[in-house]
């Protein structure tokens, strides 16, 4: 069975990654807004431990145990502490990961979407010194809003991007190749298709059976019509059918590459 040509590096798409095989991972960086709220999370839990030690501190030296000058060097171990050394230690261990990223259903990876190391993880909690911590997040939010991938100042800094880990829920798997078509199936060559046009087929294939007939009839040729530059040869079979074929041949090898995809992506975090 022949197998679609790999793209060559312009026709890669801004959030894809090209490895040294010439292959393209689809790694989706996070939104800026459900990055801000895993943001917002690591902040408040941040100021709260750092408010846990000021008070610890205070309460030490109400006690007598420490004095003045003893408080001021705990407070600012304190803040290094809180804002530089736990984050780096977190991001670090967990490569990439945050409580607050957990529940956005995202980590910090590198811009070839490996896994970062301490280097990464140290520059981004220097940076975020100042646009995090001393801006409540105003600074991170603006850079974010207007960089590529939502990168604020510390990712630019230190190549890296927050990448979403939670895949959107896929549609119903679509019928298998019809039995018209097994021989054609064996040969064809069914190019990548436009991701909206792609869906579109996978939900009709896998949901023409509930359709009204007629509407069932005027979707199938138009799809047909879309599908049938990325198809070669082009079998003389009823729109439906071609349909249902192109589908099920384009999950196979969407199954096939996406498992090669998760191994390749295992290796660059490793």
């Amino acid at each position: 069975m022949s197998q679609p040509a790999f793209r060559p590096r312009d026709l890669v798409a801004e959030d894809e990654i090209l490895t040294g095989e010439a292959v393209a991972l689809d790694l989706q960086p996070l939104g800026v807004g459900m990055r801000a709220l895993g943001g917002l999370i690591d902040l408040v839990i941040a100021y709260l431990l750092l408010f846990l030690a000021m008070w610890a501190a205070g309460s030490l030296a109400d006690a007598g145990v420490l004095d003045q000058g003893t408080v001021q060097i705990y407070q600012v171990t304190a803040i290094v502490v809180v804002f530089v050394v736990i984050p780096v230690a977190v991001e670090t261990l967990t490569r990439g990961r945050s409580l607050g990223r957990l529940a956005a259903g995202a980590r910090i990876v590198r811009s070839d979407g490996g896994a970062i190391g301490f280097r990464h993880a140290f520059i981004r909690a220097l940076v975020g010194v100042l646009e995090i911590a001393m801006s409540l997040g105003g600074i991170a939010f603006l850079v974010a809003m207007f960089s590529p991938r939502g990168q604020r100042l510390g990712d630019l800094v230190a190549g890296t991007y927050s990448e979403r880990t939670r895949a959107p829920r896929l549609p119903e798997p679509a019928p298998g190749v019809p039995p018209e078509l097994a021989g054609w199936a064996e040969v064809a060559d069914a190019a990548r298709l436009p991701a909206r046009v792609d869906l579109r087929v996978t939900r009709f294939a896998s949901g023409a059976a509930r359709m009204d007939p007629a509407v069932r009839a005027r979707l199938a040729a138009e799809l047909a019509q879309e599908v049938a530059p990325f198809v070669s040869p082009l079998p003389p079979v009823a729109p439906e059918l071609l349909l249902q074929g192109v589908a099920a041949i384009r999950r196979d090898r969407d199954r096939t590459a996406l498992r090669a995809q998760a191994e390749r992506a295992a290796r660059l975090a490793g």
